[in-house]
């Protein structure tokens, strides 16, 4: 309307005021300005969905390109949550692996978790577990069987003191070592000697290793939370290089530490998978719910890892940032082409002869449009 009036009052011909009028309508058509967003958060919540992350609350995704602290609840999200063999010790020359198929097939009758554990370890090792006879469990201290007509035990210290056997100096250390580390110690014994030691705890999914490396190569703090003993917790820490632990926390302690790291100006995310996670995920900036956890950790979570990787994480991280990325760039071209294309239309220049006619801004128009599609379908090739 002011183009058409300027142009009235400048004496200038009706059907010239009228073309440069209509010109700027079809110039100011907001299509790519419309586009520039929702067209990046459909290809980047599809990039998602097929990468496994599941977009529950758009704002969480948005919001993880400023993370600069990420929570791991410890049990089921950087660990598996049961029981694996994570060190071996045996004397007389024994071989770690033949000791281990020993111990699964004494154990392997057992309901104990800490023996699935060790039969599942010597499974993923694929060790070959001979058969025994004879098993049976010795009620509080352990389990016995015979192997080649040999009477063998799995047992913890009750039960090597209860028969008087002997530990060598070699697993006294061993099991001194495992004790220090948080883990349980578990005995492979014949007639009045031990002949090995494993040490049991629950076990690092071997993708948190690499999650917490790639975590700090983009300067972001890595923090673990557990209700666990001390020792079990720094155990952990220090085998995946995590910055800072919080051990033995209670349930609802869990939300009160999330705010004290956002008091200290950080922008917490919280990995989590229990009922107990749930309110420290709501309280956190992004919460972020492992997929194989429980129904009340998804529901409070703005995103779900389905497979359940916590090398997912750092894929949120770098989608938001190039969601993010695109979004400014198709702003910029959007605003920017409107900014020099709605002069040239309502004739700034054409005293000097340069106009653009109505077909010209129709073209200019579509071009835009086409450029902020084309650029944001570039997501697809920069994907994390």
């Amino acid at each position: 309307m002011l183009t058409l009036v300027v142009w009235l009052v400048l004496n200038a011909n009706a059907a010239f005021a009228i073309e440069r009028f209509v010109t700027v309508l079809v110039i100011a058509c907001p299509h790519a300005l419309g586009l520039a967003i929702p067209l990046v958060i459909a290809i980047s919540t599809t990039l998602a969905a097929r990468g496994g992350l599941l977009i529950r609350d758009r704002r969480g995704l948005e919001d993880a390109r400023s993370i600069d602290s990420v929570v791991f609840d410890k049990t089921g999200t950087l660990t598996r949550g049961e029981f694996g063999v994570v060190s071996i010790a045996t004397v007389n020359n024994l071989p770690p692996d033949d000791a281990l198929a020993l111990a699964a097939a004494i154990e392997r009758d057992s309901e104990h978790s800490i023996a699935k554990g060790i039969v599942r370890s010597a499974e993923e090792r694929k060790l070959v577990i001979p058969s025994v006879q004879g098993f049976a469990a010795i009620p509080g201290k352990g389990v016995k069987a015979i192997f080649n007509g040999r009477e063998m035990y799995m047992s913890g210290p009750a039960l090597l003191r209860s028969l008087s056997l002997t530990v060598p100096n070699r697993l006294r250390q061993a099991a001194a070592e495992a004790d220090e580390r948080g883990q349980a110690s578990i005995y492979l014994a014949e007639g009045g000697a031990a002949l090995a030691l494993f040490a049991v705890a629950d076990m690092v999914r071997p993708e948190s290793y690499e999650a917490v490396r790639l975590l700090h190569q983009r300067g972001v703090e890595v923090v673990m939370m557990t209700g666990d003993a001390r020792a079990v917790a720094d155990s952990v820490a220090a085998e995946l290089g995590i910055d800072k632990v919080f051990a033995e926390v209670l349930p609802e302690q869990k939300a009160s530490i999330i705010e004290d790291l956002q008091r200290a100006r950080k922008r917490v995310a919280m990995v989590g998978d229990g009922v107990n996670d749930a309110p420290a995920l709501v309280t956190a900036d992004v919460g972020i719910a492992i997929g194989a956890g429980t129904d009340v950790a998804v529901e409070a979570g703005d995103i779900v890892l389905v497979r359940s990787d916590p090398r997912d994480v750092v894929r949120i991280l770098e989608l938001s940032r190039l969601s993010y990325r695109k979004m400014i760039q198709n702003l910029a071209w959007a605003s920017g082409y409107n900014i020099v294309a709605i002069p040239l239309a309502a004739g700034v220049l054409a005293k000097w002869g340069v106009v653009l006619s109505p077909a010209a801004g129709a073209v200019l128009m579509s071009a835009s449009t086409v450029i902020v599609a084309l650029n944001a379908q570039l997501l697809r090739r920069s994907q994390p």
